[in-house]
């Protein structure tokens, strides 16, 4: 019998996932900006300060990627680069106030994809989705992060 990868869970999460990131990208891009510039911006937003090591690690990118793209994000005025008060190799991205309005267009995708995250799920269903796939992540994690020691030694 054949398998119906339409409704494999695995193909559906990265399909899922692949269909979110499109329209962020088609969203981002009406703003003349990429999704990973909002990915920046966002994580900017939630922890002020981060190196570009930091956010590179944070977004799984090369350093020197992030660096092109707050290189963009610094053109427009959204984001500053400031010194590190500790080490002065370090730099700092700091959100500028430019950004506001980008971060309100992020704020409103993510409540449209919340609520038709909501209404095609439901609330308890979701919050045991949601615990569900934190699970999973943790033990993908686990097993990563293990296999790495592993190699290493």
């Amino acid at each position: 019998m054949a398998h119906n990868l339409e409704k494999d869970p695995l193909f559906l999460l990265y399909d899922v996932a692949r269909l979110m990131r499109t329209r962020a990208d088609q969203r981002a891009r009406h703003s003349g900006m990429t999704r990973a510039q909002w990915v920046i911006l966002a994580w900017l937003e939630l922890e002020p300060g981060l190196s570009q090591n930091e956010l590179a690690a944070l977004v799984e990118v090369e350093p020197i990627t992030v660096a092109r793209l707050v290189d963009r994000l610094e053109t427009r005025g959204l984001v500053e680069r400031r010194a590190d008060p500790k080490d002065r190799r370090i730099k700092r991205l700091h959100l500028q106030p430019a950004s506001a309005p980008v971060l309100a267009e992020i704020h409103k995708y993510r409540a449209e994809l919340a609520i038709s995250m909501e209404k095609a799920v439901g609330g308890e269903q979701l919050q045991q989705l949601t615990a569900s796939l934190f699970a999973l992540k943790t033990d993908l994690l686990e097993v990563t992060q293990s296999s790495g020691r592993r190699a290493a030694s």
